[in-house]
């Protein structure tokens, strides 16, 4: 039955063409913001995934951020140890000349003291970003320092964060406050030959004008500095020298562990933006393909409407 009151064909053309209209709108919505999952209201489990995992990842970024400078800082006061195990084995070497019968001990002082002064400039020297792990004027211990190394979210959704912690305590070589806490300038107690026996001695490098000063002699030479003395001397440097050899190391593992965390939070959020690429990234390929279909669809929606509407108009011809 032919009506021209309900034109059936027209209303069925018309449905189809808003819903090729809607998926041709929803699909350049895609190719032009790249995402399948765009809102919430495309897919809210992967939407409420995806968001979260962006929000650890901009997290990570800060972590990155914070790795950067903790290795600014470990690196600053492993250069200045580095040098200062340099020195004082130079200092060393000289305190074993001064053993040699004839030398003049007191121009070899002057060489020492010139020393002393390399290693009172390094460690001043050595401070990043308002931070000296070398030297300490406090009235306070140094302190434990920390460095941001992760952020971890728990199967259970509660969010951490993970520190790398090194202890000052063990690099800091001059202490203007309290001479036993600096390695240089605290006392070092050896044992050396007094005639046929052994006694205990303590000796420090650097006297740094420390409030609370350190026991024992400071290492200097003088023309009556008599061979057992220069033993102690020497093997007080060697102890010293063992300190900051340790210490050196153990800024050297901190340093190798913040770069392989970084390394690693860098891959880590490579991975992260990959997953939830996989989750919401709109295929390019695909949707390019469902577009040009689409257009063809509704250029034949069209055409359908418009024969629907023309089969009504032909029911005038009747009435000529």
């Amino acid at each position: 039955m032919t009506s021209i009151m309900t034109n059936t064909a027209a209303m069925a053309a018309l449905q189809t063409l808003r819903s090729i209209d809607a998926n041709m709108e929803e699909t350049q919505a895609r190719v032009s913001s790249g995402y399948r999952v765009g809102t919430a209201a495309d897919n809210a489990a992967y939407w409420s995934i995806a968001t979260t995992m962006r929000s650890d990842n901009a997290a990570l970024s800060t972590v990155q951020d914070a790795l950067g400078l903790g290795a600014a800082k470990t690196d600053t006061a492993y250069t200045g140890l580095e040098s200062a195990v340099e020195v004082v084995t130079e200092i060393k070497s000289k305190l074993v000349a001064a053993r040699e019968p004839g030398v003049d001990k007191e121009k070899i002082n002057k060489e020492l003291a010139e020393l002393k002064n390399q290693l009172a400039s390094i460690s001043e020297s050595a401070s990043f970003s308002g931070e000296n792990w070398l030297y300490n004027e406090s009235t306070a211990a140094p302190g434990t320092k920390e460095i941001v190394a992760s952020f971890n979210r728990a199967t259970d959704g509660t969010v951490s964060v993970t520190t790398l912690a090194f202890d000052t305590a063990e690099s800091v070589l001059i202490d203007t406050s309290d001479a036993s806490r600096g390695i240089l300038t605290g006392g070092v107690v050896v044992e050396q030959p007094s005639g046929t026996a052994t006694t205990s001695a303590t000796y420090f490098l650097i006297d740094a004008g420390s409030t609370a000063t350190a026991s024992g002699t400071e290492i200097e030479l003088y023309t009556t500095t008599s061979e057992d003395t220069l033993d102690g001397m020497i093997s007080a440097v060697d102890a010293i020298l063992q300190q900051l050899t340790d210490s050196a190391s153990t800024l050297g593992a901190i340093t190798s562990r913040i770069e392989m965390q970084d390394e690693f939070v860098s891959t880590l959020m490579d991975v992260i933006d990959k997953g939830v690429g996989r989750l919401v990234d709109a295929d390019m390929n695909e949707e390019s393909t469902k577009l040009k279909a689409l257009q063809t669809q509704q250029q034949l929606g069209i055409q359908a409407l418009s024969i629907a509407n023309t089969n009504a108009e032909n029911i005038l011809t009747l009435f000529q």
